[in-house]
């Protein structure tokens, strides 16, 4: 089955290849802050480098010290915004803000909100994904309670139709809710409250 998906408009591509020196600035990639725990990106093997190899050119006294392979990040976001796709060396994620899925302040997925979901099982079909993850999160307004409960309803919701729609006994899911927890953007503004407005759906990425 080829889901039908919506034009997307390629707005980062970074790829990153990481050699620190001794007695040099030291490079280095800040944590996510807003990465909820257990989802942090993991890097690939180091490429073995000579340290004595004549061709690096090394200030005088410097060493190398262990090199680094950082992620391989692309991000794409649909043109409306309503849409996230991010791909890493490991992993897929999809995060659908929640007003393109829900209804305000509802768990009932619409129709339209049922098939994109459906495409992104056939996704995880193909990646082969056998862990997957499904996190609710919301913005900032009303009380703290409130949102924990509305964002692992919704996360609930997009489960059931992942399960459903991929129908294997060998397939687990992690779900929860967040609330208000892991902003992506500025709760002071609504359009910032729009996108942490959302619902995340993750998973392994396999040889497809």
């Amino acid at each position: 089955m080829t889901a039908t998906r919506l034009p997307l408009a390629l707005t980062a591509t970074t790829l990153m290849l990481a050699t620190t020196l001794y007695g040099a600035p030291t490079a280095r990639a800040d944590g996510d802050p807003s990465v909820p725990p257990g989802t942090e990106a993991t890097a690939s093997a180091p490429v073995e480098l000579d340290a004595n190899d004549p061709d690096l050119k090394l200030p005088e006294g410097a060493t190398l010290a262990e090199p680094k392979v950082l992620d391989i990040k692309q991000v794409v976001e649909d043109q409306s915004g309503d849409e996230r796709r991010e791909d890493t060396n490991a992993d897929v994620k999809f995060a659908l803000q929640a007003e393109v899925l829900f209804g305000k302040d509802s768990a009932r997925l619409s129709a339209q909100a049922k098939a994109r979901i459906v495409a992104i099982a056939e996704e995880i079909k193909t990646q082969n994904a056998t862990r997957i993850r499904v996190f609710g999160f919301t913005d900032d307004l009303g009380s703290a309670a409130h949102g924990d409960v509305l964002s692992r309803q919704r996360a609930n919701a997009v489960h059931g139709i992942l399960e459903s729609e991929l129908n294997n006994p060998n397939v687990t899911f992690e779900v929860r809710g967040y609330g208000e927890d892991y902003p992506i953007a500025d709760n002071s503004t609504e359009a910032g409250r729009k996108k942490n407005r959302r619902v995340e759906i993750s998973f392994p990425r396999g040889a497809g």
